[in-house]
């Protein structure tokens, strides 16, 4: 269902409820690897809402998914994370259809800065 992407993890799904749950899944096991587990509960927070709006009020085309990208932040040991939701509602200066939506953590601050 996902690949990784010069150093993201990033995962399709379809829009139904249940992709709530298995995007935070995904994204406690990307945390875990990269040693961010200090972040899990904020981040996942924060996933679950991004996700759900996706799901609830994105307008797409059958057969369109929604997209989670998962990218640790900083090298060689990530001290960051940065999560994106790519949906299909309206179009933005990104490549293709749709917005992109997007937060940002590091563990000093204790929180994240999210945009769209």
């Amino acid at each position: 269902m996902g690949h990784v992407d010069d150093g993201a993890v990033v995962l399709r799904w379809r829009r139904h409820p249940s992709a709530v749950g298995l995007a935070r899944l995904e994204l406690r096991k990307a945390l875990t690897g990269w040693g961010l587990s200090a972040l899990e509960d904020s981040a996942t927070l924060v996933l679950s809402e991004l996700v759900t709006n996706a799901v609830r009020h994105a307008r797409v085309p059958s057969g369109r998914e929604i997209e989670t990208r998962f990218l640790p932040m900083g090298r060689p040991v990530p001290d960051g994370l940065r999560i994106e939701v790519h949906d299909a509602w309206g179009v933005s200066d990104r490549v293709g259809v749709g917005k992109l939506v997007w937060a940002v953590w590091r563990p000093a601050d204790g929180g994240g800065r999210r945009g769209a």
